[in-house]
Order: C-alpha cells, then sequence, then structure tokens
C-alpha cells in the first residue's frame, strides 16, 4: 500500500469517529472554578480591600493603597479620628478668627493677624511653644497609652473613646458614623482653606479672590465679611 492510501484509510477512520456518538473521555481534575473578588463601595472598579470587612463605623472599603494590609485598624482608627476632631476644631477656629473673633488679651496685646499668618506671629512671640508643650503632655499622657492599649488589650474601649461626654450624648452607632463623616469632611476643607489662604494671600472668608461674588455671584455684592 502506498503512503497516499495510507493516508486515505486514516482519514476515513478519523471521520467515521466522528460520526459513532462516543467520544473520548479525558481523564484528570476539573479546573476550578473562577471566583469574582467583591468590589470597593468607595472604588468599584477596585477590589475590596480583605480587612476592610465593613465590620467598623464608616467603613465604606475606601484603601486604593491597601494600608490596610499593613497597619491595624484600631490603630488606623484612632489616627483618623484624632486628626478629624483636631481638624474640625481648627477649622472653627480658623474661620472665626477671619471674621473678627478675638480672644481677651491677657499680659500684652495678641498679634492681631488673619488665620494664615497666625503661625509665624506665635512662633516670633514665643506662644507656640508654650502649646508645643501642652500638646507633648497630653499625647504622652493620653495618646500614646490609648495606641498600645489597643494594640495589647482585646477589651480595650473603642478607637477614640476616652470616655468624655459632658454632655451626655452617649454614644453609640450612629453618633460614630456622624463623627467620622464629619472628621473627614474638616480634614478635606481644612486643608483646602489653608490653601486657598495661601493662594489668595490672606483674602477674607470664603478665601476666593473676588469674595463671596467667585461662589455665588447674585449674593457676593450684599454680603460683607470682616477681612
Amino acid at each position: 500500500m502506498g503512503v497516499l492510501s495510507r493516508f486515505a484509510v486514516v482519514a476515513l477512520a478519523a471521520g467515521a469517529s466522528a460520526f459513532s456518538g462516543e467520544m473520548p473521555v479525558l481523564q484528570g481534575r476539573r479546573a476550578p472554578a473562577a471566583t469574582m473578588q467583591e468590589k470597593s463601595q468607595a472604588i468599584p472598579f477596585l477590589n475590596k480591600p480583605p480587612a476592610l470587612d465593613g465590620s467598623m463605623v464608616g467603613d465604606i472599603g475606601f484603601d486604593p493603597l491597601l494600608l490596610s494590609d499593613v497597619v491595624p485598624l484600631s490603630w488606623a482608627r484612632e489616627a483618623e479620628l484624632k486628626h478629624g476632631r483636631v481638624c474640625m476644631l481648627a477649622f472653627a477656629g480658623w474661620v472665626a478668627v477671619d471674621a473678627g473673633l478675638r480672644f481677651p488679651e491677657i499680659n500684652g496685646p495678641w498679634p492681631d493677624v488673619k488665620s494664615v499668618f497666625a503661625h509665624d506671629a506665635a512662633v516670633d512671640n514665643g506662644s507656640f511653644l508654650l502649646l508645643l508643650w501642652i500638646l507633648a503632655a497630653i499625647e504622652i499622657g493620653a495618646g500614646i497609652p490609648k495606641v498600645l492599649q489597643l494594640m495589647n488589650d482585646p477589651d480595650a474601649a473603642p478607637a477614640g473613646d476616652y470616655k468624655f461626654d459632658p454632655l451626655g450624648f452617649g454614644g453609640g452607632p450612629a453618633l460614630a458614623e456622624k463623627e467620622i463623616i464629619h472628621c473627614r469632611a474638616a480634614m478635606i476643607g481644612f486643608s483646602g482653606i489653608c490653601t486657598q489662604s495661601v493662594l489668595t494671600d490672606g483674602a477674607p472668608f470664603p478665601y476666593t479672590y473676588n469674595g463671596l461674588s467667585d461662589i455665588i455671584p447674585p449674593l457676593g455684592d450684599n454680603l460683607v465679611f470682616v477681612g
């Protein structure tokens, strides 16, 4: 039988097996089914960070740098609340000073400057040194022990809980969520007014080049802030 004849026989046999209804079964382990990882609520096109399981108040899955894989969540929440509370006070104080509020003078006149220039003025007259010592004492006496407690005591009070509630609000998940939302807004807001104040060289509230008319043109000519 020639070479061409042999190829013809093999081809016919393959064609017949295709119509026989019996296909060979390949033995082996089945590949596991692909699983879809849950997406982040805050950034839907990114996967949800593994450490953010929704158990913490204010958790919306926002951690694009995956810092939660490196930094313990309790420590991160303590830092977030601390910075947020400071920024809420700072935002109110910054705007109040630029609106004309001044504390009574003690041991001589206070520098009459706008908020954006107050840092340098306080450094020059030495008052910032006193503030540094006060804040250092608070941090050493309360801040650092709180972090150590969170890191080592499973029964520690939640992050940010210093048992300080003089008005008796009572806390709870609803108020905790409101606080963390305001903390985050204050951190962004305070960064914004600092930047705008520098860019506008100490312009009055709302820290734009042309006052309120840059934000609400019809009201710009009717509202006047102390600058």
